[in-house]
């Protein structure tokens, strides 16, 4: 029997009503364990209100049975707190009424009236309604108030059946409902919908549409025609009757129709009377490229900001300006408006870019790499339409696997976090941002699940793979080669980027001396010599991606006088399509065209000019499958914090530094302690600090040379879960004089990544706290916790917290 595909799509993170995180999944056949301690951890209660009546408590194997669903007909999903299930929602279809089925949901105890079956109905929702289910129905002992209250204040169409000792529900699951249920879901939908008539619009306006050739009005009109736009172009020019080849109108009003969407390619000074005109239209959707704006000082800020607030309040959205427009070359859109001279070619990519200018570079480079695109826009200023809207739409865009970002700003970080936090999962997202040495733009991608380059070359080799390839299921790489010196640099470079190159298992060696000449070195990397054939490469790749300890190739061909590179790269397409499941990637170094020959219909190896650029991007993609893979962190709900007492401390306070007896007792409030004691171990230190543009930002460090001249020190921002505080405290350098690796037993981390989280819930729930400095903080030995020698508080000028919520 074979085992029916596991849905990727249905796994998210999600929130629920108290603001902890949780990751809802499908059920996995390894699940099993966990659902019988999941099970064997409910009180006889829950298990009452599970059965309907006297507590039957199931045998083991009879849970077991309960990962193994089919995905369509029976579904199962779980919410994760942490590794274990938090709750746990299942359907089964009615055979006789396939558009209905029966759903059952069970919370653990401790996890009740947090909102998992809320957060639950509503995934389960959405999944039943995509396979063809409209009606979930339940039933309901009567004195179980906390399931019908979720059903009852979904949102979601609900009928009850009479009453008596069991209540039936029948919950239907359209999408409209559904977006009432939640209020995020609200929010999404209506960007989705305000975003179609600019990303799928049924007619264009090109307001100062120009006659001349090369002229970004012509440009404009002509890119919208070459790229076979599905919809009618109204170019507008009072002083034309044709641009390029359409026919031209005096102004927006005098269109036979009104368009969804309107570029405007006029001076700065003409903007304003252009959107207003398009707003008296009714036109939905207004693009400015138009240039002369923020970019010149504070008056262009300020009538920017105008347009943006005018145009919200007609109901329409607007992207720029400063801006190249808006490219989407999916089948329902056809999309090119934009006057870049390189379009893109139909791919599975997606681009926003805060640059007008960098955005002709980019088409131009992406179309030299042969990396297609569904959609690219150019926001320019983004003083309507930003990266977070655009995200929202690309997250259920099916042309759409891949996102890539160029940041400048954030204007709602917090807001970003979230969204990305909901795409990462299914969709990889991988984002360029000029403040490399910023801490809180790292701390925001690396919570967030978003791969982080370095650059914009860095950013579409990562694309090229990830567009391409799977992401490999671990870290441990072949190199197979023909030339020894290129491998010895891919071997460094692989390690440089948190890649493994092992030795090989003596199966795999045995194998590869059966297939392979003599010659060749069957370790890692495998030199085939320079005398190699294609089929020695073949040979070699289908051993290395047959075998369990390996998870991703590197191909290194250094073309000889008399070989031919198109049939190494023949052989390197078999071998990838016969092994999906594991990445491939290539360098021909000194091979001109390669990169045609490694395309085959929709199979793709990607090709570097440089091994270093394959092994770079192979560690970007295997950090991002490690994180994918991690259960979501979720925020705790920590015992022993009084925060009345916490906040009482503060009533009246004074801005500035806070008396340290006072500190003392806010820390203590929190369940932290302030004393100092004896260590042998290192010390550590905790800063908070105020970002006005963040919110509050965590740093954690060891004391004295480690963040002093190593600058070893970790950056988070609040609120953190707990997958936030273990990750922050292990991605220093010095971790392993922590976990004990190196120099002694260790310390108590358990303590130190509690201490964090109550730190991060104590400036999350008093926001007059501008800073805190707790240095040194005594690390002791497993078992004995931590110590706070000394704590330092500010309290703000202003209460009201800088970055937005």
């Amino acid at each position: 029997m074979t085992t029916p595909p596991y849905p990727e799509d249905l796994e998210r993170p999600g929130l629920v009503r108290t603001g902890r995180s949780t990751f809802v999944r499908p059920v996995r056949p390894e699940d099993a364990d966990r659902l019988v301690a999941f099970v064997g951890g409910l009180s006889r209660a829950t298990l009452a209100y599970r059965s309907l009546g006297p507590v039957v408590r199931a045998r083991d194997d009879v849970i077991r049975r309960g990962a193994h669903v089919d995905y369509l007909n029976e579904l199962a999903l779980v919410a994760l707190a942490g590794d274990e299930i938090a709750g746990l929602v299942r359907y089964v279809r009615d055979p006789d009424e396939p558009e209905h089925a029966e759903v059952t949901f069970t919370i653990r105890d401790d996890h009740q009236s947090e909102g998992f079956g809320r957060l639950l109905l509503e995934h389960i929702a959405a999944a039943a309604r995509t396979r063809g289910i409209r009606v979930l129905e339940a039933d309901v002992l009567v004195d179980n108030t906390r399931m019908i209250n979720v059903f009852l204040g979904s949102g979601f169409r609900v009928e009850a059946g009479p009453p008596g000792r069991i209540v039936h529900f029948e919950i239907a699951v359209d999408p409209q409902a559904q977006a009432v249920a939640r209020a995020e879901r609200r929010e999404h939908t209506a960007v989705r919908r305000s975003l179609r008539p600019l990303l799928e619009p049924r007619s264009v306006a090109v307001i100062g549409a120009n006659r001349s050739p090369l002229t970004i009005g012509h440009e404009i009109v002509a890119n919208l025609l070459r790229g076979g736009f599905r919809g009618t172009v109204f170019p507008v020019n009072p002083r034309a009757e044709q641009v390029a080849g359409a026919r031209a109108y005096p102004s927006v009003v005098a269109l036979p129709e009104v368009p969804d969407l309107a570029l405007v390619a006029v001076r700065a000074e003409a903007v304003p009377d252009a959107v207003r005109e398009c707003a008296e239209a009714g036109v939905k959707a207004v693009v400015v490229v138009s240039t002369g704006f923020g970019e010149t000082g504070a008056a262009g800020r300020a009538t920017e900001l105008e347009l943006a607030r005018f145009a919200r309040a007609s109901g329409m959205r607007l992207v720029g300006p400063n801006c190249m427009g808006v490219v989407n070359t999916t089948p329902a859109a056809r999309l090119a408006a934009t006057f870049s001279p390189a379009l893109p070619t139909p791919g599975r990519v997606a681009m926003s870019s805060q640059s007008g200018p960098l955005g002709l570079a980019v088409l131009d480079f992406a179309r030299r790499l042969r990396l297609g695109f569904s959609g690219f826009v150019s926001v320019g200023h983004a003083v309507d339409v930003s990266t977070n809207d655009l995200l929202q739409w690309w997250e259920e865009d099916p042309e759409t696997s891949v996102i890539l970002l160029h940041v400048e700003t954030f204007g709602n970080p917090r807001r970003f976090a979230r969204i990305a936090r909901r795409i990462a999962p299914r969709k990889p997202i991988v984002a360029v941002h000029p403040g490399q040495a910023d801490s809180a733009v790292g701390s925001l991608f690396a919570q967030s699940g978003i791969i982080r380059t370095s650059s914009l070359q860095e950013l579409f080799d990562v694309a090229l793979l990830l567009a391409h390839q799977p992401p490999p299921p671990g870290n441990r790489v072949a190199v197979i080669t023909n030339a020894g010196g290129p491998a010895a640099l891919t071997v460094g470079a692989c390690e440089a980027s948190g890649l493994r190159v092992p030795v090989l298992g003596e199966h795999l060696r045995h194998t590869l001396r059966a297939a392979l000449s003599p010659r060749a070195e069957v370790t890692n990397p495998i030199d085939l010599t320079p005398m190699a054939t294609a089929a020695d490469y073949r040979r070699a790749l289908d051993a290395v991606l047959a075998d369990d300890s390996i998870d991703a190739a590197v191909v290194l061909f250094m073309p000889p006088l008399a070989d031919k590179p198109d049939e190494v790269a023949a052989a390197i397409l078999d071998a990838a399509e016969s092994a999906p499941g594991k990445p491939v990637v290539a360098s021909f170094l000194g091979g001109a065209g390669v990169a045609d020959l490694l395309h085959r219909g929709q199979l793709v190896v990607p090709t570097y000019a440089f091994p270093e650029s394959a092994a770079a991007s192979l560690g970007h993609a295997a950090a991002y499958q490690a994180w994918r893979s991690t259960p979501a962190g979720v925020v705790p709900d920590l015992p022993g914090i009084d925060t009345d007492r916490a906040r009482s401390l503060l009533a009246g306070g004074a801005p500035g530094p806070v008396p340290a007896r006072t500190a003392a007792d806010l820390l203590h409030s929190y369940g932290v302690s302030v004393r100092d004691t004896e260590s042998e171990g290192p010390d550590a230190f905790l800063s908070v600090r105020a970002d006005p543009v963040f919110g509050p930002v965590i740093a954690f460090g060891l004391t004295g040379d480690y963040a002093d001249l190593m600058a070893d020190v970790a950056h988070r921002i609040t609120p953190l879960s707990d997958r936030d505080a273990r990750e922050m405290i292990r991605s220093l350098r010095a971790a392993p004089l922590l976990d004990g690796r190196v120099g002694g037993p260790g310390v108590d981390l358990a303590a130190l990544e509690e201490t964090v989280l109550r730190i991060s819930a104590m400036v999350e729930d008093l926001p007059e706290i501008e800073s805190m400095e707790l240095r040194p903080i005594r690390l002791l030995p497993p078992g004995d916790g931590v110590a706070v020698a000394r704590a330092t508080i500010r309290l703000a000028h202003d209460t009201r917290r800088g970055g937005p919520s």
